[in-house]
C-alpha cells in the first residue's frame, strides 16, 4: 500500500472538505489506512479517481454522489460594496486567499483561490459569490498533474505553520495573564495580611 504521502500527491489541494475530512492530507492518510474509499474528492473529479486506483492497484469508483458533483473550479469573489469587514471569511480561507482587516473592505487573491468555498457560509451578508475561474481548465488531468497542485499544499502549509505559531502565542498570552493574576492576588493577600496583622498590635496596644 502506497503511503499518505504519495497519495497525497495526487489529490488536488483544494482543502475543501468535502471529501468528510478536514483537509487533503487526512483524507490521504485515511485511504492510506484502507478506512476511505478513493471516490470522495469531487474537485479531483474521476481523472483523479483513476490516478488513484491505479497507484493503489483498485477498481476505478464512480464519484460519492455525497461528497459533491465534478465540475469546473471556480474561485471566490467578494462584493466589496456588501463586505461589513467581519473577518469571518479571512479565518475560514484554508490558504489565507483573502486580504483585509476588522471592518475594512476584503478582497480574495484570485490567483490564490483553491475554490474551496469555505468562506461563503461564514459570511453573515452573502457578500462572496463564486466565479469562473480564469486559469486554464486542468479537470481533465489527475489532480497530480495539475501545475496549481503545488502552489494550494504550500500556501496550506504556510497556513497550518502560521496558524500554530498564532495559537502558541495566544496561549503564552494567556499563561503570562494568570502568572501576573496570580502574582497580583498573591501580593494583596500579603499586603492585606500586614494591614490585619498592623491593626490587631494597634489594637492590642
Amino acid at each position: 500500500m502506497p503511503d499518505a504521502t504519495r497519495i497525497d500527491a495526487e489529490l488536488p489541494q483544494t482543502q475543501c472538505t468535502r471529501c468528510g475530512y478536514p483537509a487533503c492530507r487526512p483524507y490521504a492518510e485515511a485511504i492510506a489506512e484502507g478506512t476511505a474509499p478513493i471516490n470522495r474528492c469531487p474537485p479531483g473529479g474521476a481523472a483523479t479517481i483513476a490516478a488513484l486506483a491505479r497507484l493503489l492497484n483498485a477498481p476505478v469508483l464512480p464519484l460519492d454522489p455525497e461528497c459533491g458533483v465534478e465540475a469546473p473550479r471556480q474561485i471566490a469573489w467578494i462584493d466589496e460594496a456588501i463586505c461589513i469587514g467581519c473577518t469571518k471569511c479571512i479565518l475560514a480561507c484554508p490558504v489565507d486567499a483573502i486580504v483585509g482587516a476588522a471592518k475594512r473592505m476584503h478582497t480574495v487573491i484570485a490567483e490564490d483561490c483553491t475554490g474551496c468555498e469555505l468562506c461563503i457560509a461564514p459570511c453573515p451578508v452573502d457578500c462572496i459569490e463564486l466565479h469562473p475561474d480564469p486559469r486554464p481548465d486542468t479537470l481533465a488531468l489527475p489532480a497530480g498533474q495539475r501545475p496549481e497542485s503545488a502552489e494550494f499544499r504550500a500556501r496550506y502549509e504556510a497556513h497550518q505553520r502560521r496558524e500554530a505559531a498564532r495559537q502558541a502565542e495566544q496561549q503564552a498570552k494567556i499563561a503570562r495573564k494568570r502568572r501576573e493574576l496570580l502574582l497580583s492576588t498573591a501580593s494583596q493577600t500579603l499586603s492585606e495580611a500586614i494591614a490585619r496583622a498592623k491593626a490587631r498590635r494597634r489594637g492590642e496596644d
